[in-house]
């Protein structure tokens, strides 16, 4: 299969997520509360992934327990315990922000400072300055005295772009956002945040990067640092909106939700190929608290 290095969406993935928008649109009329109550049942699975990419100890369960203010069974540290409750407080602020306003300097960085706030104060709500230096592996940021106008370049990039899929648009964003890495910490949850705040611009549902697929979700970063490749990290947002409007589309048609495996059972069909056909998305399955799903 061939690809281009940018913009490498098929059009057989744009026609699919324009279907399943478009019955996505059409079933959610009327239904707010329910969206809202699957939003809420996903905040702790959200949540948790983005902060185990970024190395968190913190189980799905002891997460879940932080943000219902209940005791975890082991002693863990203040600093993630913050992380949990800083986060969960964001994902929910953007749902309500992302109506009201594009994008903005000025809105990331006062993202910023409600994620750092009581971890590191004097780090919070600001750009890296002089001597702050940082590396992701064997990338080595650019100098911050490049860092404000890096971000304001890619900025007008995206907000001028009228002709690229608005998934590739999402994407390159990312890329470069984590590759500018503008702040001392909270880089990848702040950008996978802004991931959302940019869907929802577009109407579209919060989708989850997951843990699970840190390999891949890394290996974007570097097939973008190495040769100016994006599709990687496409392809991981495709499937990802995807998955998301499966899973709400299940919900908002009313259909019974089982487990894959019930589901295989049930139908007498392997389910190695059902797993394999859910992780490429050629079904309608989901994943809830990293179980694969089906409305049945």
């Amino acid at each position: 299969m061939c690809y281009n290095k940018r913009m490498a969406t098929l059009n057989l993935v744009k026609e699919n997520i324009r279907a399943l928008k478009v019955e996505y649109d059409r079933l959610r009329k009327g239904k707010d509360s329910l969206l809202k109550i699957i939003d809420e049942a996903e905040l702790s699975e959200s949540v948790f992934n983005s902060n185990a990419i970024e190395n968190s100890t913190l189980t799905l369960k002891e997460t879940e327990r932080i943000l219902l203010e209940l005791e975890v069974s082991r002693t863990v540290s203040v600093r993630e315990v913050f992380e949990a409750k800083n986060l969960a407080r964001i994902m929910e602020y953007i749902g309500n922000k992302s109506g009201e306003a594009e994008l903005s300097t000025d809105l990331i960085l006062f993202l910023h400072r409600m994620l750092i706030e009581n971890i590191n104060d004097t780090i919070a709500g600001r750009f890296r300055t002089a001597g702050e230096y940082v590396r992701v592996g064997s990338h080595i940021a650019p100098a911050p005295e490049h860092v404000e106008r890096m971000i304001e370049e890619i900025m007008l990039e995206y907000s001028s772009d009228l002709t690229s899929y608005f998934a590739d648009k999402i994407s390159k964003f990312h890329l470069d956002f984590e590759t500018i890495h503008p702040f001392c910490d909270g880089n990848g949850r702040i950008g996978r945040v802004i991931i959302n705040y940019q869907l929802s611009r577009m109407g579209f549902p919060n989708v989850i990067i997951r843990d699970k697929e840190k390999k891949s979700y890394y290996k974007s970063f570097d097939d973008y640092k190495n040769s100016k490749i994006t599709r990687t990290m496409e392809r991981i947002m495709t499937l990802s909106i995807i998955e998301s409007l499966h899973k709400r589309i299940a919900y908002l048609r009313g259909d019974k939700i089982i487990t894959l495996a019930d589901f295989a059972k049930n139908n007498k069909k392997s389910i190695n190929s059902l797993l394999n056909a859910a992780r490429r998305q050629t079904i309608q399955a989901f994943r809830e608290k990293g179980v694969w799903k089906i409305g049945a």
